[in-house]
């Protein structure tokens, strides 16, 4: 059989309520939400209002209006970043964000609209908070940081960089990619601003789904104007949330199985983290102990996601990700989309090998892969 350790790219299987709900969503409702007053264009509002209020639970948001639904993890950062900004506005960021981050904001600071300061994570590849502190200065006007690296799985310290943030009076950004769905959330305890999220990753939802949290008094300018379904008759674009970012019609088969994979979720989150904890620590402790594997995903537990970052001797990350694929093993090799941690770790030139675990995964696969790991060393 197959083995899929690339959940961190997207999370496979999915359970078979999130296929019946895109499935129902698109036989038995099959209208568009929030603009008509007949019954399957109500149930298609109600499923869209069914899946934010389920975002909110996950997120400890008290109003899920707040809650906006995006086209993916990346729609929503652009959303955050570019609606938070004005010209001369100081940013900081981490050199461990993707490139969904650091793209965005290397566009600005290149048309010379913002500028960027990258802090450095310490050696054990965790950013330091005081570091960030350091950074700020009078025009600093948006801190962003990754809440897991999605090359070492290593969690950031995102809630103590949100008390830095607080006590500066500075915007402060989550990348959650990593994160929601596969560890608890609470945005109010973090003391972010806003919370950028995939929906097809830890969430179990389809592809193309994905929401950021806005919290109250954090007003963006929206990326888009158009059509929302209220206040036809005027030519502004609505101040209220959520249709001030939701123009045009949403995505309604894969927010309906959004909503189910956040149902699942939401029924077995403890459960999910204590077996996918339990599954990276085998995965990471097997390789380990295979001479010539170097591994650079923290070995603390509560200190990472459901990632093992390595590589094997001289092996590019591309050789040893095809042999693992010629044995029927799913792994990710290359940079991640996430340059700055490669610098980080020496290995921008040959990237890593990312093994990333799901909810669906076994200890049997875990010893597949190692036994596989090993015949790819020995070779």
């Amino acid at each position: 059989m197959p083995i899929y350790f690339d959940n961190a790219a997207t999370s496979h299987p999915k359970p078979q309520a999130v296929l019946d709900a895109v499935r129902r969503a698109l036989t038995e409702i099959n209208a568009n939400p929030g603009r008509s007053g007949h019954g399957a264009a109500l149930a298609a509002a109600r499923q869209v209002l069914d899946t934010r209020e389920q975002l909110a639970a996950l997120l400890g948001a008290e109003d899920p209006m707040r809650v906006i639904h995006c086209f993916n993890c990346t729609d929503a950062l652009n959303l955050a970043i570019k609606g938070s900004l004005r010209r001369g506005d100081h940013v900081i960021a981490t050199q461990l964000e993707h490139n969904s981050v650091l793209r965005v904001l290397a566009a600005l600071a290149d048309r010379g609209r913002i500028r960027l300061t990258l802090v450095a994570p310490r050696p054990d590849g965790f950013v330091d908070p005081e570091d960030v502190r350091g950074a700020i200065a009078r025009d600093t006007a948006l801190i962003v940081c990754t809440h897991a690296s999605n090359v070492t799985g290593a969690i950031q310290p995102v809630a103590a960089i949100g008390r830095v943030a607080r006590q500066a009076g500075v915007r402060f950004l989550i990348d959650g990619a990593q994160a929601l769905g596969g560890m608890p959330v609470d945005v109010k305890a973090l003391g972010c601003d806003l919370y950028a999220f995939p929906g097809h990753k830890s969430l179990l939802g389809p592809q193309g789904t994905g929401g950021l949290y806005i919290a109250p008094g954090a007003a963006l300018n929206p990326l888009r104007e158009g059509g929302t379904g209220t206040g036809s008759e005027s030519l502004a674009q609505p101040e209220e949330l959520p249709e001030r970012y939701e123009s045009g019609t949403v995505n309604l088969p894969g927010i309906a199985g959004l909503g189910a994979g956040c149902a699942y979720v939401r029924g077995r989150l403890s459960q999910i983290m204590m077996r996918e904890r339990e599954l990276t620590s085998a995965l990471c402790e097997g390789l380990a102990n295979i001479p010539g594997v170097v591994l650079y995903t923290p070995r603390q537990e509560a200190g990472r996601a459901a990632i093992a970052c390595f590589n094997v001797g001289d092996l590019s990350s591309s050789q040893v990700a095809d042999a693992l694929a010629r044995r029927d093993i799913a792994v990710r090799g290359g940079l991640h989309c996430a340059p700055g941690a490669h610098r980080f770790l020496g290995t921008l030139e040959r990237g890593a090998v990312r093994a990333s675990l799901g909810h669906a995964n076994t200890f049997e696969e875990v010893e597949r892969f190692l036994r596989a790991v090993r015949e790819i060393v020995c070779f």
